[in-house]
């Protein structure tokens, strides 16, 4: 059988002082070095590495990051550190906890017919970005186009505070940790992807078009290597971070009077099983007339699914709104949803998924 090793290469300047700061203050274990009488080369392996300093090698020093669930073990605490041969070295954590960036509020309108640009993506998804400012890195949201056929994706996870998968257009199948088999996303449908869960993008098909809002907006995307799915287990009542897995079915709806007047909602239990984190609702053209309200919710978006409607915003141009259209509306600011059409339908996203609604 043949066996393959793959080493990281670095410069030093001094190898016989670099041998005990390698093994003593960084933990790793000496494997090799040569030659005998001068040693100029030598191999270390640990905390799946495997490190040659050569110091015949002519470059500029290297850089070694470390990472670790106890990192203060490690060289004693020190976090920044440099070789006696020259190697930087960095200690950080290996799962440092989520931060969540306080919102730049801001009135947003982001428009379809603007022509913002779409760009490719993981797994070959294009991505147009809806909030261009993305609210100071509080929140990401994404047009996301799937060309049609079997996905080249792979089990991964996100490390997120919130995720929402939702299908506008087409569907498209996905395989979740302790979910079952296959699950089927149509229009209309979505998705909540709890903070880690593994999952895996199948397939999908007419010309499928999904909303993904994730919080914050730079998190990581890790691949899992080791887990298969379908997982044996159905856990429906499993949590991640004190959220459940959500797939919530548009014809199942059932209609209720919105939190604006003229207005008809449906809602889709993501408040419920994200302990308040989000709530995700479908909105419609309803009886009455529309009234401007204000709203004291910290990030609350919209994204118009089907039909139009004329946003109003105090101080602001009104903006005639269109199937592709997205905004936010920031806290405070009174905001009248006028003139829409019979056949007008929204998503609408708000984190927390409580929050009061007045008339301005």
């Amino acid at each position: 059988m043949t066996e393959t090793r793959a080493e990281v290469l670095l410069p030093t300047t001094d190898l016989r002082k670099d041998l005990p700061f390698f093994t003593k203050v960084l933990g790793l274990r000496m494997d090799m070095i040569y030659p005998a009488d001068n040693p100029s080369v030598a191999v270390f392996s640990g905390h799946g590495l495997r490190v040659r300093l050569d110091q015949g090698l002519k470059a500029a020093p290297g850089q070694l990051r470390l990472l670790s669930d106890a990192p203060d073990a490690i060289a004693e605490g020190q976090r920044r550190l440099t070789a006696p041969g020259g190697t930087e070295v960095t200690i950080d954590e290996l799962n440092p906890p989520l931060v969540l960036p306080p919102t730049q509020h801001a009135f947003v309108v982001r428009r379809l017919a603007d022509q913002a640009p779409w760009v490719i993506g993981r797994a070959g998804m294009a991505y147009r970005d809806l909030v261009p400012t993305r609210l100071g890195g509080a929140i990401i949201a994404s047009h996301i186009r799937v060309p049609d056929g079997k996905v080249p994706d792979m089990v991964h996870f996100h490390k997120v505070g919130f995720q929402l998968i939702f299908c506008v257009r087409g569907w498209v199948d996905v395989l979740y940790e302790d979910q079952g088999g296959l699950r089927r996303l149509n229009a209309g449908d979505c998705f909540i992807q709890p903070p880690q869960i593994r999952h895996r993008v199948m397939e999908a098909g007419g010309d499928i078009e999904v909303i993904e809002i994730g919080v914050p907006a730079e998190h990581v995307t890790e691949i899992d290597h080791d887990m298969a799915l379908p997982t044996p287990d159905l856990r429906p009542d499993r949590e991640w971070d004190g959220q459940r897995f959500v797939h919530n079915l548009a014809q199942e709806a059932v209609w209720q009077p919105f939190r604006q007047p003229g207005f008809v909602c449906r809602d889709t239990t993501i408040d419920a099983n994200t302990r308040g984190v989000a709530g995700v609702q479908v909105v419609r053209r309803g009886d009455g007339a529309a009234v401007a309200t204000r709203h004291d919710s910290d990030i609350l978006f919209g994204f118009v699914m089907a039909g139009e409607m004329t946003l109003h915003g105090e101080g602001k141009e009104p903006y005639r709104l269109a199937r592709g259209d997205a905004f936010v509306t920031p806290p405070g600011m009174a905001t009248l949803w006028a003139e829409a059409s019979t056949d007008f339908e929204l998503l609408e996203v708000s984190l927390p998924g409580r929050f009061v609604t007045t008339p301005a």
